[in-house]
């Protein structure tokens, strides 16, 4: 019995330090890769890396799973369909599958499953297939609530990869970079039916999530388009402002904006498009620093630690890439570790996870004087090109294969 009870005791210990908040869409609770503050990760990891909570064989795609709760949403595709799937977040046991059809084929590159994390809000789920299949299920019971195919109905481009920017959730309405012809780049969907509530804009569709901001005490929405960098209404879909960013020609934008101290902001992208980093309010954005010398990310979106943005510079496909340290407020550069390779970054409890797309896996102190790693394994052997999820002391991790399932807790 004594045993018993201590085993019992340990189990609880274990728990609590596993405690911590969802990750319910791209880039965690407030899309800025930052977790949950209850959050707790181990100092190190023993040498041949984290425990093994659970892994699965996955479709294709490089959509990063979103968990809240007790489950884990994967948005996947398996032969001609694409597949929303409710894992169990402590075995990874199938709940519930909803599907659709598609006939997706990349215009660039092999993939051809879904790029867009799903968003998990008041009790649905929303995803953003590639092909422009927006749809909404029931959270407990995975039972399909509504469903548009913007592809068609918007009548919009493919684009090099398909649709890409993960949809965001305002209240009751549903916003997403669509890209449309007309007035129909980007749209407001109604949550509870997906009615079309407002079209705006002739902007293309980029890769970037977009995100609110506080402005004036309302709430807006900052987003980057194929060409643009706008502020706009969530309500209405006036557009307060945009300036030009990126450029025509096989490019893309695809981090998503960072917000600094809630009167900042950084977009950031490659292909010699580099950075901005302004102040801005309801009736403007003014460039504080910019160009490409700070940082020109493919992908992966900058983390705010304290006065410091850490970020992967540079590209997967065109190597080499760096791992930085940049200051925020100038824009100085503090260190660069040279030929680092490509990969994205989570942060929790303190420290960076990162994700390198060859499979390797780091865990980081931030330190503006310099690279400090704690821990490093290799868990996946394929190509790690969606975003990982990080919650309750577990971090989910997929690559081109399989969805793994690792314990990060202390």
């Amino acid at each position: 019995m004594t045993a018993i009870l201590r085993a019992a005791a340990v189990l609880a210990v274990v728990a609590a330090a596993a405690h911590g908040g969802d990750w319910p869409q791209i880039l965690g609770p407030n899309r800025t890769g930052v977790a949950a503050a209850d959050e707790r990760l181990a100092a190190t990891w023993p040498a041949d890396g984290p425990p093994v909570v659970w892994s699965r064989d996955v479709g294709s795609g490089y959509a990063g799973p979103a968990v809240a709760g007790d489950r884990a949403v994967l948005f996947h595709r398996v032969g001609r369909r694409e597949v929303v799937e409710a894992l169990e977040a402590a075995t990874g046991r199938t709940l519930w599958k909803s599907d659709h059809d598609t006939t997706f084929v990349p215009q660039v590159g092999g993939g051809d499953g879904p790029l867009c994390t799903p968003v998990v809000h008041a009790g649905r789920v929303i995803t953003f297939g590639a092909e422009g299949v927006l749809s909404c299920d029931d959270f407990a019971t995975g039972r399909r609530l509504w469903s548009r195919s913007t592809q068609r109905e918007f009548t919009v481009s493919v684009g090099y990869f398909g649709a890409g920017s993960t949809p965001l959730v305002v209240g009751d309405r549903v916003i997403v970079n669509l890209g449309g012809r007309g007035d129909s780049g980007i749209a407001a969907f109604a949550l509870e039916t997906g009615e079309t509530l407002w079209q705006r804009t002739a902007e293309g569709a980029s890769y970037s999530a977009p995100v609110t901001v506080a402005v004036a005490g309302a709430t807006h929405v900052l987003m980057v388009t194929r060409l643009s960098c706008l502020l706009l209404d969530p309500a209405t879909g006036d557009v307060r402002w945009r300036f030009p960013f990126g450029q025509r020609g096989p490019t893309v934008n695809a981090a998503t904006p960072v917000v600094i101290g809630g009167d900042r902001f950084l977009v950031t992208s490659a292909y010699g498009i580099g950075c901005v980093c302004a102040a801005f309010d309801r009736d403007g954005a003014t460039p504080l620093w910019q160009g490409a010398g700070p940082l020109a990310t493919q992908y992966c979106t900058p983390i705010l630690v304290g006065d410091h943005l850490y970020c992967i510079d540079g590209r997967d496909d065109v190597p080499p890439a760096d791992f930085v340290c940049v200051e925020a407020a100038t824009g100085r550069e503090t260190w660069r570790d040279r030929g680092f390779g490509y990969g994205t970054l989570v942060c929790a409890d303190g420290k960076l996870v990162v994700a390198k797309t060859d499979g390797e896996l780091l865990l980081v102190r931030p330190d503006p004087a310099g690279l400090d790693v704690l821990a490093r394994c290799r868990p996946l052997a394929g190509t790690v090109r969606a975003l990982p999820a990080l919650a309750g002391g577990r971090l989910y991790l997929r690559d081109d294969d399989r969805l793994t399932c690792l314990s990060l807790a202390p």
